[in-house]
């Protein structure tokens, strides 16, 4: 036969348990409220397809390929060989683009506060709410080309030179290719 001790038990101080269970509430609202506060600031990378070399800095010009949508899949915009200033973009936007590499495929999700917070956007044609406030957004992006500003400017000059040299007007010389005058 097995024998039980019986091991007295102190009675608890009035409001013990209250403190307790006020304790772990608060310590649990506290680490709940960090992880948010952590999460929802946090601009996301995802590599769909590796790309290869540097990545854009802040300051230049990309030329990209991208899809956006809401976070339940509603498609909002997209565009083809787009080129864009990062500086000139919603931040999150610019802030994910710079973790990129050239030729690869992204998916980059962009908390509200780094995109348009509590504004709304709003189709012009139609009035109608396109990206409803505090959203925040997703895009598939294929990062094709980036320059820095200082390279597109040379390449504009070149251009400009080459089009004086031309004529002016950006075709042949006056003459070139002209069929001979009638005799």
């Amino acid at each position: 036969m097995t024998e039980i001790h019986r091991v007295p038990l102190l009675p608890i101080a009035k409001g013990s348990l209250t403190k307790i269970w006020l304790g772990v509430l608060v310590a649990l609202l506290v680490a709940a409220g960090l992880v948010w506060v952590t999460r929802s600031h946090d601009v996301r990378v995802e590599t769909l397809v590796p790309g290869n070399g540097p990545s854009p800095k802040i300051e230049d010009v990309v030329q990209i390929n991208y899809v956006a949508k809401l976070t339940d899949g509603t498609e909002f915009d997209r565009g083809q060989l787009v080129p864009m200033k990062l500086d000139e973009v919603i931040p999150g936007f610019g802030q994910g683009i710079t973790r990129m590499q050239k030729g690869g495929k992204y998916r980059l999700t962009i908390p509200a506060e780094k995109a348009y917070g509590p504004e709304e956007k709003r189709n012009p044609q139609t009035g109608k709410v396109v990206i409803p406030a505090n959203s925040d957004l997703v895009f598939d992006v294929d990062l094709l080309d980036f320059k820095t500003r200082e390279e597109i400017m040379r390449q504009q000059q070149m251009m400009q030179q080459l089009q004086q040299m031309q004529g002016g007007a950006g075709g042949p010389p006056p003459g070139a290719g002209a069929p001979p005058p009638p005799q």
